[in-house]
Order: C-alpha cells, then structure tokens, then sequence
C-alpha cells in the first residue's frame, strides 16, 4: 500500500516538475529596459501598438509588443501599475470611459485630466475612429433606415454590440437613452458581431467608423442624426513619472503624431484584416513608406513547430505550476475535510463558490493584484483546481468502509500510519480521478490566458478571431485538444497500477 500512494505522488511530482522545466526551458529572455507597448484586443489597436514598438526599434531602443491584452479597463489598470509604458488610446474613451468619475472630465482639458492620474499623452495620430451603428445595405433599403432614430419604427429588429459597448456610460446604455430605442441588445466579441450581421443573425450591430469591414461588407452606417456619439482621436498614453526617466523615448514617439488620417488607417486596416497582412508587415512598410525608416526584417517566417512549441510550453507553464500549487494545498484541505465533517462542508463550500467565478471575471480580478502575464492567470487556474482535487480526496477517503477503518485500528496502526500506508491508497483511484479532472479544465481554461498576456494556445485562437482566420484558430484549438487526450492518457496508464477502492 505505502508503495502505491508513493507511486501516485512521484507520478504527481513529476508531471509538475516536467511542464513546469519544459516550459522554463524556453522562457524568453527579456532585453534590459525594454519599452513594454500594449494594445487592445482589436485589428487597429494592435496595428498602432505595432507602429510604436518598431519605431522604437528602428531607433534602437529596445521595445516589445503586448498585443491584443483585453479592453480598456485592463491596459489603462496595466498603464498605471507599469506593467506596460505605452499604448494607444481614444480621447472619447477617456473622457467618458476611464475618466467618467472625474469632476469636469467632458469639458476639462485631456491634459489636465490626464496629468491628474499621473498618465501624459502625445497628440494625436490624426485621425478619429468614432463609434457608429450599422447594418447591412439590403436589409437598412428594404426598412428604409438611414438614421439612428429611424430603429425607433421597427422595435422587432436584433441588435448586437461589442461588449465593451454594452455597458460602457457612452455605449449602448447613453444611446438607448437618447434615441428612446425599445430594443434589447445582446453583447458579444466586435469580430464576431460582423459574422453575426453578414450571415442574417443581428440586423444592427456597433461599428468603429476606421473598421475595414464597413466598405467590404457593403454596410450602411446610420446618421447619429441626434449627435449622440464624441469623437474618439486616437494617441498613445504613457506614464508621466516613466517619461520621466525615458524623455527620449517620448520624443521618438512623437514622430507618430500627426501622420495616419481616416483613409491611411482605414487602409492599413483592411491589409491587416482582409488581406491577412500580419500587423508587424503592415507596420514595417506604413513606417518606411511615410517615415522613411527601415525598421528590422519582420517579413513572416512561416516556422509552425518553433510557433507550436513556444504556445505549447507557454501552456505547460501556466497548467504544471498551477496544478502543482493546487496539489500542495487540496490534498491536505481534503483530508482535512474527511476526517473533520463540519470542517469539510465549509471549505467545499468556499472553493466550490470560487468555482462559480466566471473565468474571465477572475482573471480580471487579478490583474489588480498582480499585473497581467502569466502570474494572475496561474492563480487564477489555481483557484479552479481546487475544488475537483479536494472533493475527490474527501469522498475517497470517506467513501473507505468502516470495517478496513476498524482493522486498521485494531492493529495498532497510528493515525498517520492508517492515512499514509491504508486510507490513501484505497482512496487513490477516486483522488487520481480527481487530479485528471482538474487538469484537463486547467487546459482548457488556460486558454484564456492569453486575454492577458499569458500566451499560451489562446494566442492564436484570439488572433484568429480577430483577423477572421480560422487557420489561427485551429492552431490553437487543435493543440489544447491534444494536450487533454495526452493527459488523460497518462493519467488512465497509471489508474491501472492503483488498487480498486473499498
């Protein structure tokens, strides 16, 4: 029996320490002082935050790209706890986003608004990307719709907006107010609301007036005929006591300022999204072409292993270290929970209410906390294993019948000698069951590690949402798949070499 539950801890040590040396093995390493630019998790804010790192590399300060990281709230947060220098932002958004609670922030200047929080930005690149509602051109001809007011007359229709839109004080809920619209909205992801709207499934959906798709799937942007919607100038934020230190940084970047009007970002924004031109190409020939710099040879180089096996190590990472920490603490809570009823119910109780936590909601949470990258999304899967491995430890060691429990007592056994050499290897195959089923959500759940910086197989998959490219979506999706049959097999070969439970 002693030899059975040390199998199974040894089996437990070394998957852990296996992920967690594979994907240390290919950490990247970091430049001194790089310039860490972020950028929202959509086609033009990933292009903007592209032009600013290689700018920067082109002048030969060492820069790197956070792409595609989540919605504004998370890069604003991730701005003022330094977790990134730079990103690209929207004056609207600023003024009745981020800065909605500040006395004055629609009619105080930006700058002053700004210098408040302690964040400073460049002028503008020259260009507004202004919100809009739009449909297709055949369905707004045959209702006869031209303006925002004229949703009014057909209550029946299906409206999808960003879910950022959706709840933002200038989105969805302000609109709805000024326009008295009777519809109900439904929040999704922005790439997929335009699926949505082509394929017939939404009539109305949220543009950004810069998007490609407008031109491309023949939309008819309504006329904000009740001057609802502020213009959103974009410009790169930074923090002030950073520049601080950077003033050279600050003024390389200004170089941007001024020069992407409506129809420059328009057009790079269709190279990016409809002729699939990876971000860092389209950057590198706006750059030489208006600029006339010679940022570094980013022309794609088509590696899929070497691409598969930084995501693969990236999602070992985050799966090996979170499962290894949930180990350490859920076996002992679980037999803590067996052998102290009253005690159990009330932790099943806390980690089963973390359980309920939308994924999405605690990674955010996190980020407060810690940052984004890999940490808050390794605590965030720590919390999520949790409760599969502490209730199969406590139902295995309670589900053990009173007559083996008696036995053991009878031969004199300590307590800890009953545990170690009788209770935990009869339990073993119900606290493997446990294990297995942790690890294969962690897999999954991984996967949106990548909202915040994690990387790991979400990597692609979002890419590929964005850029409608279902390529990129297979390539982390297929990958995810595999790792789970992988586990479960290895888990399943050493489910044969326990004893039965009794």
């Amino acid at each position: 029996m002693t030899r059975v539950s040390g199998l199974l801890f040894r089996f437990v040590g070394l998957i852990a320490a296996g992920l967690i040396f594979t994907a240390t093995a290919t950490a990247g390493k970091n430049s001194s002082t790089p310039v860490v630019v972020g950028s929202k998790n959509f086609t033009e804010s990933v292009l903007l935050g592209e032009l600013a790192t290689q700018l920067l590399i082109a002048r030969g300060i060492p820069a790197v790209h956070r792409e595609a990281l989540g919605g504004s709230r998370i890069l604003w947060n991730a701005l003022q706890r330094g977790d990134i220098d730079v990103y690209p932002e929207y004056s609207g958004t600023l003024r009745f986003e981020l800065l909605a609670n500040v006395v004055e922030a629609t009619t105080a200047p930006l700058d002053k608004l700004l210098s408040g929080e302690g964040i400073a930005a460049l002028p503008p690149f020259g260009f507004a990307n202004n919100y809009a509602m739009g449909m297709a051109e055949p369905r707004a001809e045959g209702l006869h719709i031209t303006r925002v007011s004229d949703l009014l007359r057909h209550a029946g229709l299906k409206i999808g907006v960003s879910n950022e839109f959706l709840h933002r004080a200038d989105g969805w809920p302000g609109l709805k107010a000024a326009y008295q619209l009777p519809q109900l909205a439904t929040g999704l992801d922005h790439d997929l609301a335009y699926r949505g709207l082509v394929e017939g499934d939404l009539d109305v959906i949220d543009l950004y007036t810069t998007d490609a798709e407008i031109s491309y799937y023949n939309l008819r942007v309504l006329v904000d005929d009740r001057s609802y919607f502020p213009d959103y100038h974009a410009l790169l934020l930074y923090r002030a006591n950073w520049a601080a230190d950077r003033p050279e940084v600050v003024g390389l970047l200004a170089a941007l300022s001024g020069q992407l009007s409506e129809v420059d970002i328009s057009r790079l924004n269709s190279l990016q999204k409809l002729d699939k031109q990876p971000a860092k190409e389209v950057a590198a020939q706006f750059l030489e072409n208006r600029l006339k710099l010679a940022p570094a040879d980013v022309r794609p180089q088509s590696n899929l292993r070497k691409e598969l096996w930084i995501t693969t190590s990236q999602q070992l990472f985050m799966v090996g270290v979170s499962m290894f920490a949930a180990l350490l603490l859920a076996l002992p809570l679980g037999v803590l929970a067996a052998k102290k009823p009253a005690i159990g119910r009330l932790i099943l109780g806390l980690t089963g209410a973390v359980q309920t936590i939308p994924s999405l909601a605690l990674l955010v949470f996190m980020i407060p906390l810690l940052g984004i990258g890999t940490l808050p999304a390794i605590v965030a899967l720590f919390f999520y294993s949790l409760l599969p491995i502490l209730r199969n430890t406590e139902a295995g060691l309670s589900g053990i019948s009173h007559e083996l429990q008696e036995t053991a007592v009878a031969l004199g056994l300590s307590a800890w000698a009953r545990l170690w050499q009788i209770e935990l290897p009869l339990a073993s195959r119900t606290i493997l069951a446990g294990i297995k089923t942790a690890a294969v959500i962690n897999i999954g759940t991984a996967t949106l590690g990548a909202l915040i910086g994690a990387g790991g197989y979400g990597q692609p998959i979002l890419a590929g949402i964005r850029l409608d490219d279902t390529g990129l979506i297979l390539q982390g999706a297929i990958p995810a798949v595999l790792m789970a049959f992988v586990v479960q097999g290895l888990f399943s070969m050493v489910e044969k070499k326990l004893p039965a439970s009794s």
